[in-house]
């Protein structure tokens, strides 16, 4: 079956090339006073809390597990992932995303290894609202800062779990405080220097509220490289409910019913995407393909006949559908 076409996700270049150390303390001598120049994004909180936003969210089942050594990457990783539904402690996760020689995690490693489990992660859009949503919606945020002073950077991964706008605080799990409350200006000016890197890692059928279609569906496709059918199944239905016009998510639903030879559900996926995209040759060719393989075939023809009149740059593909699904009738 064709997939279509589907954009490969833009990894940070400082998650690919950077390392990262945790810090060892967590508490940061700071004099914030005059600093909202250089805390844009507190600022614009304190000026217009958004109207979507509740006063105070705290996310108290979140699990908690102290960091070992440096290894703040493990700890704050298993701390979303056990929350997400995944049976993983901290000790499981060391080999996946820690580098002994260097004293702490990759980005793009934390990223990995929640799709292992059949998580979906995605990096969050660099903005403190968006955080802030995701807490709300009830889902932890893993962020990664910095405790350093220039030129040193001492880098720790924590997990946002609630905030309070009254007092201006965000509460995390960091380190080994399971309850560490800190001002959002702290928060940022901690934060900024990883570009406001942030990511959470959920279950298949839920999407984030701050997620985009395009965005999402990059995500849920780099989980579906490594994590089994059934879970990949459940996040392209999930991101259907939230974008039902999706193409590619409907195909990519139907594909992954097609590889488990769940020929109806492939079926069903397909025709919506054909009603909703009427002049796609890969829904067209797809749908003609299963259709063909339960030997309705000339409805399967008549399909594909479609495809190949569209022209494109699947025309060949269909063609070569239409040549394979002639063999099975008289039909010239």
């Amino acid at each position: 079956m064709l997939k279509g076409w589907l954009a490969s996700p833009k990894l940070d270049a400082r998650a690919c090339a950077g390392v990262f150390r945790c810090a060892l303390a967590l508490a940061l001598p700071l004099w914030l006073g005059g600093c909202a120049l250089l805390l844009p994004q507190t600022e614009a909180l304190r000026k217009d809390w958004p109207a979507d936003l509740a006063q105070r969210i705290e996310l108290d089942s979140v699990p908690f597990f102290p960091q070992k050594d440096y290894q703040c990457g493990p700890a704050s990783l298993a701390t979303a992932m056990v929350y997400g539904g995944a049976a993983v402690g901290p000790d499981d996760l060391v080999d996946k995303v820690y580098l002994p020689q260097r004293g702490g995690s990759l980005q793009v490693e934390m990223l990995a290894a929640a799709r292992r489990y059949g998580l979906v992660s995605w990096q969050l859009a660099p903005r403190f609202g968006d955080l802030l949503r995701e807490v709300q919606a009830g889902t932890p945020v893993i962020t990664m800062q910095d405790y350093g002073t220039w030129p040193i950077h001492y880098w720790h991964y924590a997990v946002v779990v609630g905030f309070d706008r009254d007092t201006g605080k965000a509460v995390l799990r960091s380190g080994e405080k399971r309850r560490l409350e800190i001002p959002f200006a702290v928060l940022e000016y901690t934060w900024k220097e990883s570009a406001y890197w942030a990511m959470v890692a959920v279950p298949p059928d839920r999407v984030p509220v701050t997620a985009t279609e395009t965005q999402w569906l990059q995500a849920v496709v780099a989980m579906e490289r490594v994590a089994d059918r059934q879970a990949a199944r459940a996040a392209y239905a999930a991101l259907l409910r939230r974008w039902p016009d999706s193409l590619n998510g409907a195909i990519g639903l139907a594909n992954v019913a097609y590889a488990q030879r769940d020929l109806p559900a492939a079926e069903s996926a397909l025709r919506e995407a054909v009603q909703r995209h009427p002049d796609s040759a890969v829904a067209l060719n797809n749908l003609a393909q299963v259709l063909s393989e339960q030997n309705r075939t000339e409805e399967a023809l008549t399909l594909i006949d479609a495809a190949v009149a569209l022209g494109g740059p699947f025309a060949a593909a269909a063609q070569e559908t239409r040549e394979q699904i002639r063999k099975k009738t008289a039909r010239p």
